[in-house]
């Protein structure tokens, strides 16, 4: 009986999971219990199987890998706010895969209620053991993707630490409803891209490694989402784009004024992995930093 309850049990908290994983990079409000609903109805539906459909189950299995593949696919086309900006196209490619890895499992499912209802259950575990070598290691590659890509969670002291010095920092655009309507949007667009550069240029906050959009929103104190969409109107680049070409000018001056390795360099840039730094440095500049340190426009 409890294996007949746990198993739907657990395959109905494998879509949730995933979701709730790659939720948390992409907002910071608690997330709603009505994700619990999925699992409690199919757990109530195991202790009731007997009064019950033989493919209630299942149907509803089925339809809670549909839904959260699609969400999953669905917020894969939105910026994850709290991604580490070098680690957001990876996080993407893995909720996508995630996404996708659900669809399949729905998929899977169909096929062997097919099976189990009309086939007798014939080819079974043959299906059941293609799905899960397809399954499992896409839905933990996802996971494990995301998890080593969010930014760390400062704690509360760091956080308010950073909310008291944000006088440091360019003063806040006022973006309320009242401001918006008496401004034009590009020029909204123009000072919020104004008071980016200007971090960016004066405070040298690209050289965090683990900057994230929403810590660039807290800094400047304007919606990341605003943020977002006015670098994106004026830079024609994403976010994390246009930070990396701040980190590669900074690298390119010191290859320029100094002497350090560029193992240093590219640490003190903003930059995690050597092999980041060179695939943006030879994107920006058509040479690795090698060359570029060794060119002639430098050496003169």
């Amino acid at each position: 009986l409890m294996e007949l309850v746990l198993q739907p049990v657990l395959g109905a908290s494998v879509p949730v999971a995933a979701w709730l994983c790659f939720a948390g990079a992409h907002r910071s409000k608690p997330l709603s219990l009505l994700h619990c609903l999925g699992p409690v109805v199919v757990l109530v539906g195991s202790f009731s199987y007997s009064y019950i459909w033989d493919g209630t189950i299942d149907l509803l299995l089925i339809s809670l890998y549909l839904s959260y593949g699609c969400l999953l696919l669905k917020s894969s086309f939105n910026f994850p706010e709290h991604v580490r900006l070098s680690d957001v196209s990876n996080v993407l490619y893995a909720e996508r895969t995630a996404g996708i890895a659900l669809l399949f499992s729905a998929l899977v499912d169909s096929i062997i209620s097919y099976d189990i209802l009309l086939l007798n259950a014939q080819h079974t575990d043959l299906i059941l053991s293609i799905g899960y070598l397809v399954l499992i290691p896409a839905i933990v590659g996802a996971v494990v993707v995301v998890s080593t890509s969010t930014a760390p969670i400062q704690e509360q002291n760091q956080q308010q630490s950073e909310l008291t010095t944000s006088n440091h920092y360019p003063e806040a655009i006022d973006v309320s409803p009242a401001s918006s309507t008496s401004l034009k949007v590009d020029e909204e667009v123009t000072q919020i891209v104004a008071k980016f550069d200007a971090l960016m240029k004066d405070y040298q906050v690209f050289k965090d490694p683990d900057l994230s959009l929403n810590r660039v929103a807290r800094k400047l104190g304007i919606p990341a989402r605003k943020i977002s969409s006015a670098v994106n109107q004026t830079h024609h680049q994403n976010i994390s784009k246009v930070i990396n070409a701040y980190r590669i000018e900074h690298a390119k001056t010191l290859l320029m004024q100094s002497d350090e390795a560029i193992t240093d360099i590219f640490l003190s840039s903003g930059f995690q992995t050597k092999s980041n730094f060179n695939r943006e440095f030879s994107r920006i500049t058509g040479q690795t930093p090698s060359e570029y340190r060794s060119s002639p426009q430098v050496l003169d």
